[in-house]
């Protein structure tokens, strides 16, 4: 049977970053939580994200002894500069669709086990950043989220991913603390653009702007758009903020773009992601930031439009106004109204004012808005 040094030495040449081993004992103090917290969870349920059972790992697949860890450092390589500040780092280069990077090796590495008759699974639902923390892979942030003990400089920028085995390990020593200096002062909290962020440790994902950009339903609140900025899918702000990511950040500028990324971003523009069509979305986009559907191809044209009008850059006038004309979806078009407005100008108060009259509903109220405050 396998030592764990061998499966470590395995996953460490396959390229992981770190690797840790822990029970299959239920996560119960999550699972409390999220009892408790159920209206803030709901929305998982109707996505068919079953986090209560995956507090208990044999709920999840009965032949669970063991849980092994594997440390994912997705940040390796800066990211085009196109792309910052719009998409979330961890989605620039995601390949749950595609299956031609990390997935690879993950494949590569349960290969690896069942040549040597131990079997795996590796599912979606069981709390990775506890599993990871429960195996001593690093502590925890007042963000939520998970910081590494090696990868990244002890950053955020990595991705815990489960492994559960049917042969018994013995577990890790625990590292289940928060990590952060008390000098911090909560920078991540305190910089949250939504306030999703109650407090250490705490967080309302339907107001986190990952949550909104992609799950959002109908147009969004008009007092989270401005909050939301230039996000168009996902956000690193509480990461980028942290103190503890500080030395990684730093570094990582130095570093050569992540060629996958650097491949994508010239399809990721922002005129281009306003007018594309079904598609142009299924090729280019939903293969690397797939949580939308082509179905919901408005929610990424309504996040692009909203983006520009927080850009307040007069030369997205000229495709706002085409998508105003041209969508057929109420909750692009009206973005595209409130987008408009915020750019302002006489071009955009005259176009408004054209349009006041011919438009009805949720279209119309969106005009009537953007023109009291354009100017």
């Amino acid at each position: 049977m396998l030592t764990k040094e061998q499966i470590i030495g395995e996953a460490l040449r396959l390229g992981f970053d770190d690797v840790g081993f822990t029970s299959a004992e239920p996560f119960d103090s999550h699972k409390e939580i999220l009892l408790s917290r159920l209206e803030l969870y709901d929305w998982c349920i109707d996505k068919g994200i079953n986090l209560i059972q995956g507090t208990d790992p044999q709920a999840v697949w009965p032949q669970c002894s063991s849980i092994i860890v594997l440390i994912e450092n997705y940040h390796r390589q800066s990211f085009p500069a196109s792309m910052l500040g719009k998409f979330g780092r961890c989605y620039m280069d995601d390949d749950r669709v595609t299956k031609d990077g990390v997935s690879k090796r993950i494949k590569a590495f349960r290969s690896f086990l069942r040549e040597n008759s131990i079997d795996s699974r590796v599912p979606f639902n069981v709390p990775q950043r506890l599993a990871a923390a429960r195996a001593g892979l690093g502590t925890f942030g007042k963000n939520c989220l998970f910081y590494s003990r090696r990868a990244a400089r002890q950053s955020s920028w990595v991705s815990p991913i489960t492994v559960l085995v049917d042969v018994e390990f013995t577990p890790d020593t625990p590292t289940m603390e928060v990590g952060c200096p008390n000098w911090c002062r909560n920078a991540c909290i305190a910089s949250c653009p939504t306030g999703a962020l109650l407090g250490p440790r705490k967080i309302d994902p339907r107001q986190c702007i990952s949550y909104l950009s992609y799950y959002g339903e109908d147009i969004t609140p008009l007092p989270l758009r401005e909050p939301m900025g230039m996000k168009v899918y996902g956000c690193d702000r509480c990461q980028e903020v942290c103190p503890r990511n500080e030395s990684w950040m730093v570094q990582v500028q130095e570093l050569e773009v992540n060629p996958r990324a650097g491949a994508i971003a010239p399809h990721f523009e922002l005129r281009a992601l306003l007018h594309m069509d079904v598609e142009y979305y299924k090729t280019h986009i939903w293969p690397h930031m797939f949580y939308m559907e082509p179905k919901d191809l408005w929610r990424f044209q309504m996040n692009v439009a909203r983006a520009m009008g927080n850009s307040r850059d007069p030369v997205y006038l000229p495709d706002l106004i085409k998508a105003f004309q041209e969508n057929n979806d109420e909750r692009v078009v009206g973005m595209a109204a409130w987008a408009i407005g915020r750019i302002g100008g006489d071009e955009a108060q005259r176009f408004l004012k054209g349009e006041l009259n011919r438009a009805s509903g949720l279209v119309r109220e969106e005009i009537e808005q953007a023109l009291q405050v354009t100017v």
